[in-house]
């Protein structure tokens, strides 16, 4: 239950609720709560009609889905989002499926460059391949080569089951001499101290760490692009022989980029999968099928051979997971430690913005007047960034690792910080300095404004010149041209992730053109000052011609309007004028937007109450 209610943004909801009973108040006992704690929790629940029992009256639902059990199957997601399920007994056919599909696209953008440029497209190879040596082995690394395979994430590694369930796996596999692939970077993440101690307990956690299944901390690694950087020989691999390679993880997210540069296909699976698929290597083995390897007298072994049953799973939580594990881990968690005690700290009745590259003082109130500005067209706008289909979060404000020649990275080193010291995106979201330069800097994003490319690159119109997203940006700022973005369908779908709406505005995206919105960060651009606009049904960039190329004039919106005409001037002075739908769905909404953004409504009615 937790697991599913922990993803709710992947499928799209604010949040997951379970109604509260036996087995609720059981976790409860079994984490250590206390009985007043469970007492009062039930109390609670029965009276204000949250308790669920065999005679409480059915719920009344807007929508019902029904789910035949007998229908599930054993799967994994990707390559690209938590929403592509695919049977694990055709994981490997998908894999290729997807792969081939690649490749096609390859070529079309590779002779679509040429022809661009006056030339013929050289013939792509379809497989490749790379001789390594690494860690006193030799091998061939292969497109579909898993390289990275990571239990991580809050949501799994809460869950005893699937814990003990991979370690069970593991010390099996360990028995029958399996080993994983040289090519291999295993980690373990856990969400809490009290696993590895129930792991260990249980004396799961050498067989793991056999496996290279070694603690590497707790809390977000790999699952939000901390992984840390692939070996050299690795890396260089990949790059030279233009491997598509993979990962395996028990995370929640898998967007393009999210997870590591060098790494185009992306997989979720359980945990004891993730442990199976580090055995096996590759992608393109069905593991449902095909042996994971051979055991010390060359006898294949299976994954049915080394598969634990519920009863070892259920044995091992019993005997090991307890409530006073919970309270013994979790006695002192609020005391800290000895370093993080000993911290200077200034006690002022403002904060004292230091002088630091992690968190500097924000520009998002140094314009703003006691009132909101009367809401205006907005006039000749350049188009910023042009893009396709399922743009997530994670296109639009990266949290992984930040590249040395990105604008984010060159910015860090002209500041003095070397780029062993650069951390992550997601480490120095308190500097809008970083964080403007990381804005569609995704190494997989690929803007139709600069063709051939991917990554933080566009063209600045109407000069032609190429350069990045964010230098673009900066000057259409200088030369006062508002700025556009221009997506397809599930635009800003993924994490509801704040600087994908933050970025942007800093810098000066006005509005954003898309055939549909993820929910949550559609409510995240109005609460930026950002408008969005949604082609009406049936339009598109493609279906309206637009290029990027073209300037866009907007006319001022009032409360309650539904839909606005837009003016497009293309790059030879012809106009087009088509609609658009407002998007501003609730009255609430169009007070934060025509405040600017949802910050500087709350300051001012803080200010007038004040």
């Amino acid at each position: 239950r937790a697991t599913i209610a922990n993803m709710a943004p992947e499928y799209g909801a604010t949040c997951g609720i379970f109604p509260i009973d036996d087995v609720a108040l059981d976790y409860l006992r079994l984490t250590g709560r206390d009985e007043a704690q469970i007492t009062l929790v039930e109390t609670y629940a029965k009276s204000s009609n949250l308790w669920h029992d065999d005679f409480t009256k059915d719920a009344q639902y807007h929508e019902t889905l029904e789910l035949n059990l007998n229908e599930v199957v054993p799967s994994i997601a990707g390559p690209k989002r938590p929403q592509d399920k695919i049977a694990l007994d055709n994981a490997a056919e998908a894999f290729n499926e997807w792969h081939k599909s690649q490749i096609d696209v390859q070529v079309i953008e590779e002779e679509a460059k040429f022809v661009a440029e006056g030339g013929v497209a050289p013939e792509i190879d379809e497989e490749h391949d790379s001789y390594v040596e690494f860690g006193g082995k030799k091998f061939n690394l292969e497109d579909g080569a898993i390289v990275i395979a990571a239990i991580t994430s809050c949501t799994n590694t809460s869950n005893a089951s699937v814990l003990i369930g991979a370690g069970l796996l593991a010390q099996k596999a360990v028995e029958k001499g399996l080993a994983r692939k040289p090519w291999v970077k295993t980690s373990l993440a856990p969400g809490s101290q009290v696993v590895t101690q129930y792991l260990e307990d249980a004396q799961l956690m050498d067989p793991l760490k056999a496996l290279g299944f070694n603690l590497v901390g707790y809390g977000c690694t790999t699952c939000i692009g901390n992984s840390g950087p692939l070996p050299d020989e690795i890396s260089s691999a990949i790059r030279k022989a233009k491997l598509t390679v993979t990962s395996v993880l028990s995370g929640n997210r898998n967007f393009e980029g999210r997870i590591h540069a060098d790494i185009a296909a992306n997989y979720l699976a359980s945990p004891p999968l993730v442990v199976a698929y580090a055995i096996a290597g590759n992608m393109n083995i069905d593991i449902t099928r095909e042996p994971l390897g051979t055991d010390d007298s060359g006898n294949p072994v299976y994954l049915k051979d080394i598969w634990p049953t519920k009863e070892e799973i259920d044995s091992r939580i019993a005997k090991y997971v307890s409530g006073d594990l919970f309270k013994e881990k979790y006695a002192d968690v609020f005391k800290g430690n000895g370093v993080w005690n000993d911290l200077p700290v200034s006690k002022t009745s403002v904060y004292d913005w230091p002088d630091s590259t992690y968190i500097k003082h924000p520009p998002f109130f140094q314009t703003m007047g006691s009132t909101p500005e009367v809401l205006t067209s907005i006039e000749n706008a350049r188009c910023l960034v042009k893009v396709g289909d399922s743009i997530t979060t994670d296109h639009i404000s990266p949290a992984g690792s930040i590249a040395p020649n990105s604008p984010a990275g060159l910015y860090l080193q002209e500041n003095g910080i070397d780029v062993k010291d650069f951390n992550s995106y997601g480490s120095r979201r308190g500097n809008h300095e970083v964080m403007m330069r990381g804005t569609f800097a995704n190494v997989r994003l690929k803007n139709h404004l600069a063709p051939g490319t991917t990554g933080s690159a566009t063209t600045h119109f109407p000069s032609g010149d190429a350069m990045s997203i964010f230098d673009a940006a900066m000057r259409y700022k200088e030369e006062g041209t508002p700025a556009i973005v221009i997506g397809g369908k599930e635009y800003g779908t993924g994490s509801s992730r704040d600087w994908a709406a933050k970025g942007p505005s800093l810098m000066g995206v006005k509005v954003v053109f898309a055939e549909s919105y993820e929910r949550i960060h559609r409510s995240n651009l109005i609460g930026m000052g950002i408008l969005p606009l949604q082609f009406k049904s049936g339009d598109s960039a493609e279906s309206l011609n637009i290029k990027g190329n073209e300037t866009f004039s907007i006319d001022a919106i009032e409360r309650g309007q539904k839909d606005v005409q837009v003016k497009m001037t293309s790059f030879e002075g012809e106009t087009t004028k088509f609609m658009m739908d407002i998007r501003i769905d609730t009255s609430n909404e169009f007070t934060y937007f025509e405040h600017g953004g949802i910050l500087h409504y709350v300051i001012r009615e803080y200010l007038k109450h004040a």
